[in-house]
């Protein structure tokens, strides 16, 4: 056990008796707990709170990215995922993100509403907020967000096809070729891609519709990076049991942009997709959903 941070104990309004324990790094962030005790009416009450840092260049932004994409799900679908408390500098080259904790690994299987399959229909259904500058609901984000070192700007669009051509395949392109160097086959499959087949499968006035009838698609919030290593079963606080998501990179997008991740790695039966399709039903037209959902792997 080691002091916590007076920059985290200012952000959560914790005394100085709080402790933190580390517990896990990866490549871009080190995790750790604090343990505290808050009073109540019946006596002190053990506390605790999930801690994320980083010295990152892009830390701050990362952070900012984070806090914000749990709480926009936090708000649509409460207990769904923890809510973040706090961001900010440690210091001239650590920054730091709090948020409730998760106490995970739970055993058991979530059923009805708290199924993973359920509270991801509820966040699905759940059309998003307007964008602050123009009052209007659209795709994309109010802040950048990272998907492992990647930064997604996620710029808003008032067209979901233009959206996941710049903001996604054109900027992974982007990326690539910083860091890489150009490769003009990969730039060309890319470009056709953006060019040809997202207009034909996402294109306004065909994705949401069925023979021209249909109402297109509405902006919801999405996980945005939801493997099953993001999954879990498990509570935050005292709060019910159920399975829970971490680790998001959201933005307002179209639903079946969330199944092509979790497609691609696996992780989840057809048990899965048949109880959230049962609640969300695939867009129209319903014959291209296979050919939207391996786009959206890309």
């Amino acid at each position: 056990m080691s002091p916590v941070p007076d920059p985290i104990l200012q952000a959560l309004s914790l005394s100085n008796n709080a402790t933190l324990s580390t517990s896990l790094s990866s490549g871009f962030t080190n995790t750790s707990t604090i343990h505290t005790s808050i009073p109540t009416p019946t006596g002190p009450r053990e506390q605790h709170y999930f801690i994320k840092s980083s010295n990152s260049p892009s830390a701050s932004e990362m952070f900012t990215g984070e806090s914000t994409s749990l709480n926009a799900i936090a708000i649509s679908v409460p207990g769904f995922c923890p809510k973040a408390l706090a961001h900010g500098p440690l210091d001239q080259k650590t920054h730091f993100l709090a948020t409730e904790y998760l106490h995970l690994g739970k055993r058991g299987k979530s059923s009805g509403s708290k199924s993973l399959a359920h509270r991801l229909a509820k966040l699905h259904s759940t059309p998003a907020p307007p964008d602050p500058e123009t009052g209007r609901v659209r795709f994309g984000f109010p802040v950048p967000t990272f998907c492992g070192d990647t930064k997604q700007p996620n710029t808003f669009c008032d067209s979901w096809a233009d959206f996941y051509a710049k903001e996604r395949l054109l900027t992974v392109l982007s990326t690539s070729e910083e860091r890489n160097g150009v490769d003009r086959g990969l730039r060309g499959t890319v470009e056709k891609t953006v060019d040809v087949v997202v207009p034909r499968l996402l294109g306004d006035g065909h994705l949401g519709f069925n023979d021209g009838v249909g109402e297109g698609i509405v902006p919801v919030v999405v996980h945005g990076d939801l493997w099953s290593g993001n999954v879990d079963r498990g509570c935050i606080g005292d709060g019910e049991v159920g399975d829970v998501v971490y680790d998001p990179s959201a933005c307002y997008g179209h639903s079946e942009f969330e199944l092509g991740i979790m497609n691609m790695f696996g992780g989840f039966g057809r048990g899965f997709f048949e109880e959230y399709h049962a609640l969300v039903p695939k867009t129209e037209p319903v014959g291209e959903y296979g050919d939207r959902v391996e786009l959206y792997e890309l």
